[in-house]
């Protein structure tokens, strides 16, 4: 066996024990590796060499420790772990193929949720790592089969070697031939370059002795590219002039106008189940907003052929006809020949139902469920049922053996009885060598000549309780008093229009983007706004929190109401709110979430309260108060926004896709927080899962870490729970709620499928 190490710019070390013996042909969509080791560092130690190597380990974040990365073919992945455990270290990690192990021939497709600070400096889309790198200015349609197919390449390959072959010069054929071979041995030479930097121990070496290898062949094919034309031999001018003809032909079938045609079939295809229509597929990227520069990136990395394809977050920016086409453009892959091998990051739950396999983060460590989320969240709570029991009575059975013991010893001792004194020595022995698991893996009864071979001072293993992580919970205040009743919001025949103030009045009015929308919102009530993209649901959002005014109709409110509202920009407001100041301004400190908020409390709470309040939503101690915001996660940014909404102590929350860029169990945590509250919820949102459970009042086994007991008194409170769809400007009532919603939805997905 033999360890290796790679490095990379983003400062991401990786190891792992790889044979020297394997020769057997890879499987591309397959991974198989084990005593996986990632460390991130700062760039100040990245640098280090040699001895130093070891101390950068301890001055790192260690992100996976002796693990077993194994993914098995066609098979759909699921990856969970909570906010700061490694998901995106990991997914980066494979994709760059930084871990020793992965083939350099495995062709991996990544779809990333980083924020590129400078897309334009850059050129790259937001969610696109450096290898996905789109032209901003090129039109949707022609980026996305550009980065699939690098069909540009090829092309100025074709039009070089065509110009060579043209070209009066008898000579032309073989400059254009060396040319085109010159380059593509630099970017041989780059791979070996990386290879080589990756590696160490006996395979280090070889990865050397090939770079110098491939420099040296560089070198050499330089020189026949200078070589002067009366050294050149007519044999050799005539053979490379045939095989530039020939080289000219394979090319050309590469973009063959059947197989391009095909290629922008696909490319139309996925658009379209993305939500992109004809005209916005001839839009530029640079004039599409985030959210649509992010389906751009997704359908750019769907359309390639790969043999791993990962997604992370890709349901944000989507709205439910989008997540249901891509969830069954997902599951239709498997269908065909070599399947790509899935990996998932998301926290749609019912997104994720997809998957075949759950892959688990904790505690730098890797392990494996094969089955769906519920199964696994099933099994798990039944494992630790059992194992509670077995540790209990096995405690009991302990303690009467002891008692046994003590109780033979003084017997023994008293009486002179070698039986008993052996006997309780035996049981000691016992206690004290083979006391533990009396079943195997299998859960059949442990035999140790089968199920521990070799020599073990412990022969059984401790029954071990796995410790569950805290759970994640999120405390909402206590509402204040109205004093009176009476509905919170009221529209009454509410209609609006978007009118441009630079148009003549004279000209034709816009169409009513909302039209005749009446909704009341009670103490309590939970309203749930489900609809397509474009189907006026922020418009409605903004009516109701005053942010726009009724063209006609009127909007009445409590007079003491108390609003939160959440915007779907929350997030990128809070980033901008903590970039650094503007040259010239002179030097501030950092914004962190703690000084954000006593400055907005403006002396409403103490420093105690703040931090209480922060704590309460996952944001502790120095994390609130040392991290500045530019520096936080999208999750955490989240966890801020709710805290600038809720120390105010609203009577109701609006709320417009506030899972994006959370967890899965911090979406879980919410949600049953958010179902026994006592203000009026409106929420928005394209998460079916967190709809059922916030508005319509589903409960299942993911709210087992919730507030317990108080949650079902809550719940026996009756409320007025109602789904609502906007479509047209028009909002309706859904009687079957989300599933009726989902239903319509899902007819759409199948039409899309077999255009």
């Amino acid at each position: 066996m033999t360890s290796m190490e790679s490095e990379s710019v983003a400062t991401i070390l990786c190891t792992s024990k790889q044979t020297r013996f394997n020769i057997a042909t890879p499987n591309y969509r397959e991974l198989d590796i084990d005593g996986l080791s990632i460390v991130v560092t700062s760039n100040a130690h990245s640098t280090a060499k040699g001895k130093g190597k070891s101390k950068i380990r301890s001055e790192g974040t260690e992100i996976l420790s002796n693990a077993s990365l194994r993914l098995k073919a066609g098979q759909r992945y699921a990856l969970l772990g909570r906010n700061g455990t490694g998901k995106s270290t990991l997914l980066k990690a494979i994709a760059e193929k930084l871990i020793p192990g992965i083939p350099e021939e495995t062709r991996i497709a990544i779809l990333q949720q980083t924020e590129v600070s400078d897309a334009k400096a850059h050129e790259t889309l937001p969610g696109t790592s450096a290898s996905q790198t789109i032209r901003e200015d090129g039109l949707v349609i022609e980026e996305i089969i550009e980065r699939a197919t690098a069909r540009s390449g090829v092309q100025k390959e074709i039009q070089a070697l065509s110009d060579a072959i043209s070209s009066t010069d008898p000579y032309g054929p073989l400059r254009g031939l060396r040319q085109l071979q010159y380059h593509r041995l630099q970017k041989e030479l780059f791979l070996r370059d990386k290879d080589a930097r990756l590696r160490s121990g006996a395979r280090g070496l070889q990865a050397r002795k090939a770079l110098f290898a491939k420099e040296k062949e560089v070198a050499d094919m330089k020189l026949q590219w200078d070589q002067p034309d009366d050294e050149i031999s007519p044999e050799v001018l005539a053979k490379e002039t045939s095989q530039a003809a020939d080289l000219l032909a394979e090319l050309e079938l590469q973009v063959e106008p059947t197989k391009v045609t095909e290629t922008e079939r696909r490319a139309k295809r996925i658009l379209s189940g993305l939500g992109f229509s004809d005209e916005y597929m001839q839009k530029p990227v640079a004039s599409l907003s985030g959210g649509w520069k992010m389906r751009t990136a997704l359908a750019a990395v769907l359309l390639q052929e790969t043999d791993i394809l990962i997604l992370d977050e890709p349901t944000n920016f989507l709205d439910l006809l989008g997540i249901m086409w891509l969830q069954t453009h997902l599951a239709s892959l498997a269908e065909g020949d070599n399947a790509p091998t899935l990996i998932i990051v998301s926290h749609d739950r019912d997104f994720i139902s997809l998957c075949t396999d759950i892959l688990i983060i904790k505690d730098k460590d890797l392990t494996y469920f094969h089955g769906e989320l519920p199964v696994y969240e099933a099994s798990k709570a039944e494992k630790k049922l059992y194992m509670n029991k077995m540790k209990e009575a096995k405690e009991k059975q302990k303690e009467h053996v002891e008692k046994t013991i003590a109780r033979n010893m003084k017997e023994g001792r008293a009486k002179d009885d070698q039986n008993k004194i052996r006997q309780a020595k035996s049981r000691q022995k016992k206690l004290d060598d083979r006391w533990g698991l009396e079943v195997n893996s299998q859960g059949g009864r442990f035999k140790l000549n089968r199920d521990l071979v070799g020599y073990y001072l412990i022969s059984r293993a401790e029954i071990e309780v796995e410790e569950e992580d805290r759970p994640v919970r999120l405390v909402l205040p206590a509402t204040t008093d109205l004093r009176f009743p009476g509905p919170l919001l009221s529209l009454e025949q509410v209609s609006f229009r978007y009118v441009s103030p630079s148009k003549s009045n004279k000209a034709a009015a816009p169409p009513f983007a909302l039209g005749g929308i009446t909704l009341s919102v009670h103490m309590g009530d939970r309203i749930g706004i489900v609809g397509l993209n474009g189907s006026g649901k922020s418009t409605l959002v903004k009516l109701l929190v005053e942010e726009a005014k009724p063209t006609s109709g009127n909007l009445t409110t409590h007079p003491r109401l108390k609003i939160g509202y959440y915007s779907q920009h929350a997030v990128d407001d809070l980033r901008r709110l903590g970039e650094p100041s503007p040259a010239g301004e002179g030097p501030k400190p950092p914004l962190t979430s703690l000084s954000l908020l006593t400055r907005e409390v403006a002396g409403a709470l103490d420093e105690g309260a703040v931090r209480g309040l922060l704590g309460s939503l996952g944001l502790p101690g120095r994390l609130a108060s040392d991290v500045p915001l530019r520096k936080l996660s999208g999750g955490q940014l989240v966890r801020l926004q709710l805290a600038r909404l809720l120390w105010r102590q609203p009577h109701c929350l609006v709320l417009d896709e506030v899972t994006t860029h959370l967890d899965y169990e911090t979406v879980a945590a919410l949600r049953n927080a958010l179902r026994g509250w006592e203000g009026a919820v409106v929420l928005v949102s394209h998460d079916r899962w967190f709809v059922r459970g916030v508005v319509e009042g589903l409960v299942d086994d993911a709210d087992a870490g919730g507030s317990g007991d108080e949650d079902v008194e809550e719940e026996e409170r009756p409320r007025r729970r109602v789904v609502y769809r906007l479509r047209a400007g028009q909002l309706t009532e859904l009687q079957g709620g989300v599933s009726e919603f989902e239903e319509g939805v899902g007819k759409r997905v199948r039409k899309l499928m077999k255009a």
